[in-house]
């Protein structure tokens, strides 16, 4: 293959709107005016802010520009591992913008609220059967939260108990936030490692697992792209010692219709909307986190729960051992209408999407391990973890790797994490992903592990063809411009 996305080409350069700006120019015409002139309070000119003269071409071509510097899912392939960076369907997009939905004022009453809120409440069942868990709350607005929330949940239950606990075991290829959310509940977390298989053994975790042990958080399938296949034996020996098994489902495109929940023994169980249902995942916006929960553990709940009463859908917070409020409102409503579009016009097909980003990971597995070293080489789940242990020997990096990646035209994969794989290069190819796309962005990758051999020096100045070229990443990191 010979051709690839990157190119060079008109790169233009854009001065700030004020530098572009001249007195006098205007991009509007003003309709003439029906009202005497009144004089300005010369006490208020100097807090009018100093806005630019612009033409309209000068807008425009300002913006046009801007967006050019810009990578995103409409303009390629994000292979980043543990992300989930599909491209989504506008569809959604726009039935999300639907002015009854998008102009909703958060507090509208319940009686004005009804489609809203029955929304909600079908798909919180939506969440529960795919999932196969009993009760869910759309409360949490993002994973993190969600991890939060379900920690507060363990936490509740055992103090309902008559007995806290003060450890929560969290394996070395879980997430990141993870143990941060366990701490914030006032759990220590408790490091426990991965088998040579990049799995769970039930011995190591029956070795940890104790009375004063609230429970496990395990991300099945985890950071390494792997499944963890001990998980049954694994909430059985939990839940022998009183403990929960909390389960971070933000790798739940791998197995929509496939795998279920509870039957796993998983207890609490977070999702990803922004990344598995049709959200665009990252930029800062708006994500959700909901949290879903077996029959025992539904009283802790957060509230106000969507419930039905005199054929009336309601918020209610009649929920007396309820956790309380993780969020004050539902700011992120458009990201449930997105989940609840895709999930009603996928049906059965959610199943499919699962069994094609499985697919799509282990060719990419199979096409590169061959140039790149494969830690645990057998079949992966959504995503395939590499390391540049053969580069190394070349003194050429993961990270090297990866910016030259970008002079190729593919945003690079994600480096250096899940960190039990030293110099690591996570990729995921997701299911919306073309056999040609996948094809190209494997020969490319090829084709800098070979400059990596014949030309090393290429690939250390990488990037080469981008708008900024080589950052001096040192110097950002100990002396950051914070300046606007």
């Amino acid at each position: 293959m010979s051709e690839f996305p990157g190119a060079t080409g008109l790169v233009l350069n854009e001065p700030l709107l004020w530098e572009k700006g001249k007195v006098g120019r205007r991009g509007m015409s003003l309709p003439r005016r029906d009202v005497e002139a009144a004089p300005v309070d010369e006490e208020l000119i100097g807090e009018v802010p100093d806005l630019p003269d612009l033409s309209e071409v000068d807008v425009v071509r300002h913006y046009t520009r801007l967006s050019q510097w810009n990578f995103g899912v409409d303009s390629g392939m994000y292979p980043l591992g543990s992300c989930t960076m599909k491209y989504n369907p506008k569809i959604n997009e726009r039935l999300a913008a639907l002015t009854g939905f998008a102009g909703a004022h958060p507090l509208l009453p319940d009686r004005l609220s009804q489609g809203a809120l029955r929304l909600m409440a079908e798909l919180e069942r939506f969440l529960a059967e795919i999932t196969g868990m009993d009760a869910v709350s759309l409360q949490p607005a993002a994973g993190a939260q969600g991890e939060l929330t379900g920690m507060l949940i363990i936490f509740a239950f055992h103090q309902s108990k008559g007995s806290p606990r003060s450890k929560i075991i969290v394996p070395d290829t879980a997430h990141g936030t993870n143990p941060a959310s366990a701490a914030l509940c006032g759990f220590q977390p408790v490091k426990v490692a991965s088998n040579e298989q990049g799995i769970l053994s039930a011995e190591a975790v029956a070795a940890l697992m104790d009375e004063e042990t609230a429970g496990i958080m395990v991300t099945n399938p985890n950071t390494l792209g792997l499944f963890e296949e001990n998980i049954r034996e694994i909430a059985e020996i939990v839940h022998a010692k009183g403990g929960k098994v909390y389960c971070d489902g933000a790798n739940m495109n791998a197995v929509m219709g496939i795998a279920h929940m509870g039957k796993m023994g998983v207890d609490v169980l977070h999702l990803n909307l922004h990344k598995t249902f049709s959200t665009p995942h990252g930029g800062g916006g708006p994500g959700s986190g909901p949290i879903c929960v077996t029959r025992e553990l539904e009283q802790f709940l957060p509230v106000p729960r969507v419930v039905r009463e005199d054929g009336t859908w309601e918020l209610s917070e009649e929920f007396p051992q309820s956790i309380g409020k993780v969020h004050a409102f539902y700011g992120n409503f458009g990201v449930m209408i997105k989940a609840y579009c895709y999930i009603l016009s996928m049906g059965r097909d959610l199943k499919r999407a699962s069994q094609l980003a499985v697919l799509n990971a282990n060719y990419v597995k199979a096409r590169l391990k061959d140039v790149l070293h494969l830690p645990y080489d057998r079949p992966c789940m959504h995503e395939c973890v590499f390391s540049d242990k053969l580069q190394r020997q070349l003194k050429i990096s993961t990270i090297e790797m990866a910016k030259r990646l970008m002079d190729y035209g593919f945003h690079p994969p994600t480096v250096y994490f899940p960190l039990v794989v030293h110099g690591a290069i996570m990729i995921e190819p997701t299911e919306t992903e073309s056999k040609e796309t996948l094809d190209q962005f494997i020969e490319a990758f090829k084709a800098v592990v070979k400059e990596a051999a014949e030309n090393p020096d290429l690939v250390r100045n990488a990037p080469s063809r981008c708008k900024v070229r080589r950052l001096d990443e040192t110097a950002a990191a100990r002396f950051p411009c914070l300046a606007g």
